[in-house]
């Protein structure tokens, strides 16, 4: 499935800064109208290190109110969490109504990471297939729009994006030999990815695959995808879409101008392409 992509698709820098500001102003008109419909929604970021799973995150929240929202930042669980259903932490982070919780990395680091480092047998990863059909389908059957990104590079453009990480003095931390240990287990990776996207995909829970190659495009997909979500789960309570007035548009440009630093920082990793 993931090697058939089309990693070369792109979008430019400019294109996608000058698309920007609408998809985040329909995005932040989304996010109040599900919280006065008290519609709860959950996005969720795998993908590879490097794919630009946290800038696409900074990017999407970057107009959304703070009071709307949640994110969490998942790694492996700690001891106490270890002696709990494995779920357990999740369950604790689900969100209120209304309420939008994005995650970066979830629980599927148990099929992934996990399974990957042989820190589960592989009668506790198999297992957590049901577990995770079971979870998700318990929070859509109560309401919960679930919206779940796969952001996919090659593992040539991954160790290149690695390579410029480490050259950059202000960034280097972020490559250490356990990103590289895991950048040498690409293939054993893949294969439980194509797994992962096989046994969880679901009509309540789908995945979108993101070819994140290009930073535009990758941002502009995922924007898409979570803009169309919303609307389809608010329908006949969907805003309008708000017209840009021009002091508006003068406050959209700062904030274009803003996120410079930004785009310096994926350029410095590979993605801005």
């Amino acid at each position: 499935m993931l090697e058939k992509l089309n990693l070369d698709r792109k979008l430019s820098r400019e294109d996608f800064k000058q698309i920007l500001p609408g998809l985040q102003r329909r995005l932040y008109d989304l996010e109040k109208a599900c919280w006065d419909n008290q519609i709860s929604s959950i996005v969720l970021f795998e993908g590879w290190d490097a794919a630009g799973k946290g800038g696409a995150i900074s990017t999407v929240t970057q107009r959304l109110d703070p009071r709307g929202f949640k994110l969490y930042s998942i790694e492996l669980p700690r001891t106490f969490e270890q002696h709990r259903p494995w779920l357990y932490r999740f369950w604790l982070k689900v969100p209120n109504r209304g309420e939008m919780v994005i995650f970066d990395q979830s629980w599927y680091l148990r099929v992934m990471r996990m399974r990957v480092d042989k820190l589960v047998s592989e009668k506790e990863w198999r297992a957590a297939y049901q577990d995770i059909n079971e979870f998700e389908r318990m929070l859509a059957d109560d309401g919960t729009v679930i919206i779940k990104f796969f952001l996919h590079i090659s593992k040539k453009e991954q160790k290149k994006r690695f390579e410029a990480i480490a050259d950059d003095p202000l960034e280097s931390w972020r490559i250490d030999k356990e990103a590289w240990r895991q950048h040498r287990q690409y293939d054993r990776y893949l294969e439980a990815a194509e797994e992962m996207l096989e046994l969880t995909e679901s009509g309540f829970a789908p995945w979108t695959i993101v070819e994140a190659t290009s930073r535009g495009f990758a941002r502009k997909k995922i924007f898409d995808t979570i803009i169309g979500a919303l609307e389809h789960r608010l329908g006949d309570k969907t805003p309008e879409p708000t017209q840009i007035s021009l002091e508006d548009a003068s406050h959209d440009a700062e904030l274009r101008s803003a996120m410079e630093s930004l785009d310096r920082q994926d350029a410095a990793s590979g993605e801005d392409r």
